[in-house]
């Protein structure tokens, strides 16, 4: 303001200012430009209080503007109303407090002014009319200011308490995300990965410090996740099979859900994995399996052992003609075949007993295929063997090698049984933890319509078969943290065991 006045006055030279004392009216304005310029020093450095500092300057811009009104011949030059300016400022900036005191100083400012003069200016005429009513214009603003700086200190502090329930909400919902079980993904219009908790991090495999300097796009980090989204938008009634996750190998159930009513806006994914239920539910499995499996050793294999030496009793009597032999033999083929059930039922409570070891995998594989050779009495050149670099792996020795005799045994049944028909492969997992180990034949494979009972307890395509090797064989991965899944889209028929790669063993072997 003191500025102003000084510019205004040199370039524009106004008739009422200075008009009674032109060099009194430089001197003080100059004066004053320099003081607002030397407050700024304590205002910096913080020498005084707040208080102190907002009062000597108020004080100050009544001194000077009054002392400039008297150069200027009195009141009726007009600036007393300069002082509404510093008043007004005052009365916010201090919210309030000192808001009337400062108008008071105005105001005696002003009538001291208009007492000098009227003493001590010859032919003056005191105006003390103009001066109550400005005065009164003090102490109105001056109550105005003070009231909207009530309002704005109330609105404030409830912005405040505001602001403090929106962190502490926040925090809760972080703590809220980040303690779920399931996989929580926040992802904007534009695709942009805006929050994640732990759980999904683990199952997309999302590196914490990936986040550190950018939002991740969703395509180029799960390409399956983000095409599944794209059809949700386009259709929120849209269902969805489960999603095998390319990256930990688990599968997930996928539950979208709009932030806001517009589905192309920010979406919430909830990643639920059903490894965490299948286990649950494969407890509970387990108890009814252990309840049923001792009514059944005490309930069928002793009647199977009466039946059956009933059969090689009647085996022995002379005489029997040829039908009764057929039967007897019918008899004694289906005695063994319900045998066979009654330990592949056994072996369910066995899956869960995995003594994990270290095994050179291609070592193991070359073991296991000239012993199911020699069983089965085939020739070893039906096997052809893919592998390269360590192998090292840590799973049940037992457990893998009924897994794969199971799984060898049923390529041999499909395969058209030429050399190399059979193929064991060791390939790299998807990340630097995982193992593949492939079975494959050159057989019609699976058909589409077999494909989800394929492991299902009791389903088999042969007559003679029990359809529970593949349940067992796939009970018994995950028993030693493997999966066994099918390969669709393969020529011939493809398993393949993801196991876990003992990375301590291949660590020291390279050193």
């Amino acid at each position: 303001m003191a500025s102003g006045i000084v510019i205004s006055t040199w370039l524009f030279h106004p008739f009422s200012f200075g008009n009674t004392n032109v060099l009194l009216f430089d001197y003080v304005a100059w004066v004053y430009v320099f003081l607002c310029g030397l407050t700024i020093i304590p205002v910096r450095k913080r020498y005084l209080s707040f208080n102190w500092q907002l009062s000597f300057q108020i004080v100050s811009d009544v001194v000077f503007i009054c002392t400039m009104i008297f150069a200027s011949g009195g009141i009726q030059s007009g600036l007393g109303v300069l002082l509404l300016v510093s008043l007004a400022g005052a009365g916010l900036i201090s919210r309030g407090r000192l808001a009337l005191f400062y108008a008071a100083v105005a105001s005696i400012g002003l009538l001291l002014q208009e007492t000098y003069a009227l003493f001590y200016v010859h032919d003056y005429q005191a105006r003390y009319t103009q001066v109550g009513l400005l005065s009164m214009g003090y102490f109105a603003l001056a109550w105005l200011a003070h009231q909207l700086a009530t309002r704005a200190s109330a609105s404030e502090q409830l912005a405040r308490q505001r602001g403090t329930d929106l962190a502490n909400m926040a925090q809760v919902n972080q703590l809220v995300i980040q303690d779920m079980q399931d996989g929580v993904l926040v992802v904007d219009s534009s695709g942009k990965i805006r929050q994640r908790n732990f759980i999904a991090e683990k199952l997309l495999d999302l590196k914490p410090e990936l986040f550190a300097f950018e939002y991740l796009i969703l395509a180029d980090y799960v390409p399956s996740l983000a095409e599944r989204l794209a059809v949700w938008r386009n259709d929120n009634d849209a269902n969805f099979d489960l999603l095998k996750l390319p990256v930990s190998n688990v599968l997930v159930r996928t539950r979208f859900v709009s932030i806001k009513e517009d589905s192309r806006a920010g979406v919430v994914i909830f990643l639920e994995d059903m490894s965490r239920i299948q286990v649950q539910v494969q407890q509970l499995k387990l108890a009814a399996l252990g309840r049923l499996t001792a009514n059944i050793a005490h309930e069928i294999r002793n009647p199977l052992s009466a039946i059956s030496h009933a059969a090689e009793l009647l085996e022995e009597e002379k005489g029997s003609s040829p039908t009764q032999v057929r039967l007897l033999q019918i008899v004694r083929d289906n005695i063994l075949r319900l045998d066979k059930i009654v330990q592949d039922i056994l072996q369910l409570n066995r899956r869960d007993i995995a003594e994990s070891e270290i095994l050179d995998a291609v070592g193991f594989i070359r073991t296991f295929v000239n012993d199911f050779c020699r069983v089965e009495k085939i020739d070893t050149d039906i096997f052809l063997l893919d592998a390269a670099g360590q192998n090292v792996i840590a799973f049940d020795q037992g457990h893998l090698n009924r897994i794969l005799w199971n799984l060898c045994r049923n390529a041999w049944r499909h395969c058209r049984k030429k050399k190399g028909s059979i193929q064991l492969k060791l390939t790299d997992g998807l990340n630097a933890n995982c193992i593949n180990l492939d079975v494959i034949d050159d057989g019609p494979g699976v058909s589409p319509a077999q494909l989800k009972k394929l492991f299902e307890p009791f389903f088999t395509t042969e007559a003679s078969g029990t359809g529970l090797g593949l349940y067992i064989a796939r009970e018994m991965c995950e028993s030693n943290h493997a999966s066994l899944n099918y390969i669709e889209n393969t020529i011939g028929g493809h398993f393949r065991i993801v196991c876990q790669r003992n990375l301590n063993h291949a660590h020291t072997d390279k050193e």
